[in-house]
């Protein structure tokens, strides 16, 4: 047990480490455009850092950074020009909705109306969820990106080759954390011993022991890992590991060229939750996964206070009908397809 905790001790020191190493100048500027001076970090009856309620996520700001863009920040100026442009966009295409159903054309999931990803970039600014490596951009290693490919091409062949969300199972972690199409909402609960955190999207809660105990046993294996919880100052530290190798890093097409890509046993991620005002926690999850990625690598972003938002019960088409008829549908376009090939 004491092994356990002093090797803990350790990755924790070794991620913080580097994180305040690698991404210290961007989480200044950062946190410099959201952080309110005269605000009191309000405290629980045990004297912790109170972050419960609701904290939303949805947002403009892309996952990765374009490959020409070499700033990590917006101007004010740009912020609102893109913010603009986007309510001029929803309002064209809400204005023809015939469009989408005529001849020929994909007429997709729902329109605009349905969704909920946002209509602003992040307040801080930021021109990519991820902050580190300073590019922007995860570092995947190719196989990775074949296995993602393979799987997209061979979608309706199995329902393993399929989303996880799509099989409304998990989105996983830091996944379940990540912006998507709608359902961007959290909230936090804490109790002297525990944190939970309930997500919208899918159906899962997390239940997080502040305690220094050692993980479950390596030889179990969870959709959403095993997480403990610790204080550091007033931030709160989450580590989960103990992930099996079924699930996907990001499964929302919000989550772009990392939609896909699979995780292995080795993932471990630490979570940061830092509050610098009444209405903003700053996000912070690194991600290390030597299989899967060339080195670990980080995103941070705002989650914004959601007092009055609703939330209701995620009903993820109960009985999961959608795969089998969508993996019968495939068997018809095969069969149509086999015919026609026929001398």
């Amino acid at each position: 047990m004491q092994t356990c905790i002093a090797h803990r001790a350790l990755v924790i020191a070794v991620v913080t480490l580097t994180c305040a190493l690698v991404g210290a100048p961007l989480a200044t500027a950062q946190v410099e455009r959201v952080l309110d001076p005269n605000w009191t970090m309000p405290r629980t009856a045990d004297g912790q850092p109170d972050l419960q309620g609701k904290w939303g996520n949805k947002t403009l700001t892309p996952m990765e950074r374009r490959s020409n863009e070499g700033r990590a920040f917006l101007t004010a100026e740009e912020m609102a020009a893109i913010n603009q442009q986007r309510a001029v966009d929803e309002q064209a295409r809400d204005d023809a909705p015939a469009q989408r159903y005529e001849a020929g054309r994909n007429v997709g999931g729902y329109g605009s109306y349905w969704l909920d990803s946002g209509d602003t970039v992040l307040s801080t600014g930021q021109t990519s969820l991820i902050v580190d490596p300073p590019e922007g951009r995860a570092p995947v290693k190719q196989w990775a990106l074949d296995t993602k490919a393979y799987n997209l091409a061979h979608n309706g062949d199995h329902y393993e080759n399929m989303s996880v969300w799509d099989r409304c199972l998990s989105r996983g972690v830091p996944g379940s954390m990540l912006p998507a199409g709608y359902n961007n909402v959290y909230r936090i609960v804490q109790t002297p011993d525990h944190i939970a955190i309930q997500h919208e999207m899918i159906h899962d809660v997390r239940i997080i022991p502040l305690a220094d105990e050692p993980f479950i046993d390596d030889r179990i294996r969870q959709w959403m890992g095993d997480a403990r919880a610790h204080w550091d100052g007033d931030d709160l530290v989450v580590e989960t590991q103990n992930f099996h190798n079924r699930g996907w890093i990001a499964s929302s097409s919000a989550g772009a060229r990392l939609k896909g890509i699979p995780v292995s046993k080795a993932l471990h991620v630490v979570e940061r939750y830092h509050r610098v005002s009444e209405s903003t926690i700053i996000w912070t999850v690194t991600i290390n996964d030597p299989n899967v990625y060339t080195q670990p690598w980080t995103i941070s972003m705002p989650l914004t206070a959601e007092p009055d938002y609703e939330m209701y019960e995620y009903a993820c088409h109960e009985g999961n009908y959608a795969v089998p008829n969508a993996l019968s549908g495939q068997r018809v376009i095969d069969a149509r397809e086999a015919s026609t090939q026929e001398p």
